[in-house]
């Protein structure tokens, strides 16, 4: 099992080898890795694609509560991963969660970065309207299991109405041990805004957005691209708050584009 023994964690990984250039596909909250298969699918021929699973979550995530902890440590996690694979920069992808610790990685790693990939994302922080139903979510999930109601709200929000894989991501999410779930989600809440910083982070950067993002509204997208010193904004049209697996079409097209002219 590909594993990188790093900081204190066991994080599992899948790389597609290969010797083209690295994009590390780091995935949002609830997620795992198997949400970058579209991109992966689609790039694995011209580039080497690595998807891992961050602390707490999916094959790494542990039977025994995880410490606290923050962006700043997944972050470099990403960096002793890279260091583990023997990769000296990389092009960073990340889909909400994975855009906090990637933004984070190009700010306290900004050697290791070549570019930003960021997926339905955002530096600041939850809307303070949202918190307490989410925090009221997390606390029935934790304490009495994943009832249908919020299984399909959480879809909802992540995936949609009506996307056909719906199900197979809610048979995940009952999985979840509750440690796992209350540390994931205390780290979600407790982030910094960095919007301040974005200025620092000089790295070519696609921001990719879908226009039906209950979880991050749009302006968020463009308050992000407008910040970042070399992005651009590719709006997806129909695309929900991981449009990148519910629209892979023009979420592939778009980052193909960029890798292009990448270079």
């Amino acid at each position: 099992m590909p594993v990188a023994s790093v900081n204190g964690q066991n994080l599992y990984y899948e790389d597609s080898g290969g010797h083209g250039p690295a994009i590390v596909f780091s995935h949002g909250l609830l997620m795992d890795r198997e949400m970058f298969a579209p991109q992966v699918e689609a790039l694995s021929d011209r580039y080497r694609c690595i998807a891992w699973d961050e602390r707490a979550h999916g094959q790494t995530a542990g039977d025994e509560p995880p410490a606290a902890f923050s962006y700043y440590d997944s972050a470099n996690d990403l960096a002793a991963l890279l260091d583990h694979l023997g990769i000296e920069t990389a092009i960073l992808a990340g889909m909400s969660q994975g855009g906090f610790l990637s933004l984070r990685c190009a700010l306290t790693h900004p050697q290791r970065v070549r570019a930003l990939i960021l997926l339905d994302t955002q530096a600041g922080l939850e809307n303070p309207d949202n918190m307490p139903g989410y925090e009221q979510m997390i606390e029935t999930w934790a304490t009495q299991g994943l009832p249908d109601e919020i299984a399909n709200t959480i879809a909802g929000i992540i995936l949609g109405d009506g996307w056909s894989g719906t199900a197979e991501w809610q048979d995940k999410w009952r999985g979840w041990q509750a440690h796992n779930l209350i540390a994931a989600f205390q780290t979600l809440a407790s982030r910094d805004d960095i919007t301040d910083q974005l200025s620092r982070i000089y790295q070519p950067s696609l921001v990719v957005h879908g226009d039906a993002d209950m979880a991050i509204p749009m302006e968020r997208a463009e308050q992000l691209a407008d910040n970042l010193p070399n992005a651009e904004l590719v709006v997806v049209p129909g695309g929900g708050h991981a449009a990148n697996l519910t629209h892979p079409e023009p979420v592939n097209a778009a980052i193909e584009s960029f890798l292009e002219r990448l270079g």
